[in-house]
């Protein structure tokens, strides 16, 4: 194979295969990324008070689960969901779902949600945990809770705030009835919930797309893409302007 391609014993037919992609004209390579949100159902506890309560685990009667998930890959139109049956709610069994989740994070170079840091992938690691999941490949997260926080000063920064600063439109309207109605495995409720769900999405990918320019610690999109050009470092564009320079530290 070297004596037919050319190559010198110094050379190796690995490099030569990266060069000869560099003039690949088929499609790029670029990072998987997957935003999601996800709704768990209440804990059941015993307590003695309304208010400046400390309550022990074992007051837990029923501990919390996740109710339903939605998620889309970045720019992709398909949205993809999974909620609970009225069955799996009544018996508070997310096994099925917590699995397809971890399927698609576990595709994903990049997950997005807001809050997500704090909130969805932690509550989703303790559910793989306690089901006897594997942790999913590695990925980097983008919480544009975070971000809002770190480079904005609004008013508010919570995702139905920033809906109605992008579109003046924000998340739609809910109450904690419908989290009751829900666990009690009304058919109507569930499908209530992930329509909710499905639109905290769609709401997400438009926050932030508006908010990616303004990002500085956004992951390299170009460390994810096999070229020899250069490209934008947020969203992966070949469509560059030579702006100057800056100095890094």
């Amino acid at each position: 194979a070297m004596a037919y391609y050319g190559i010198s014993k110094e050379e190796t037919f690995d490099r030569y295969l990266r060069l000869a992609r560099a003039y690949d004209e088929s499609p790029v390579r670029t990072a998987r990324i997957l935003l999601f949100d996800i709704e768990t159902l209440p804990m059941h506890v015993r307590v003695w008070g309304l208010y400046k309560q400390r309550i022990p685990h074992t007051n837990i009667v029923k501990d919390w689960i996740v109710l339903s998930w939605a998620a889309k890959w970045l720019t992709e139109p398909e949205m993809m969901f999974g909620v609970l049956t009225p069955k799996e709610a009544r018996q508070r069994d997310d096994k099925r779902i917590c699995k397809s989740i971890w399927s698609l994070i576990d595709q994903a170079d990049i997950v997005i949600a807001h809050n997500g840091d704090r909130f969805d992938i932690r509550k989703l690691n303790s559910r793989f945990l306690v089901l006897g999941m594997n942790p999913p490949s590695a990925y980097r997260t983008i919480d544009t809770l975070k971000q809002s926080q770190t480079v904005f000063a609004h008013s508010s920064n919570r995702l139905d705030y920033l809906g109605k600063l992008k579109r003046n439109e924000g998340k739609i309207d809910t109450n904690f009835d419908l989290w009751v109605r829900c666990e009690s495995g009304v058919q109507e409720a569930l499908d209530e919930m992930i329509a909710y769900n499905k639109e905290d999405v769609n709401l997400l990918e438009e926050v932030y797309l508006w908010m990616r320019p303004w990002m500085r610690s956004h992951p390299n999109l170009g460390l994810y893409m096999d070229l020899k050009k250069p490209v934008c470092a947020h969203c992966g564009s070949l469509n560059l302007v030579n702006n100057g320079y800056y100095y890094a530290t």
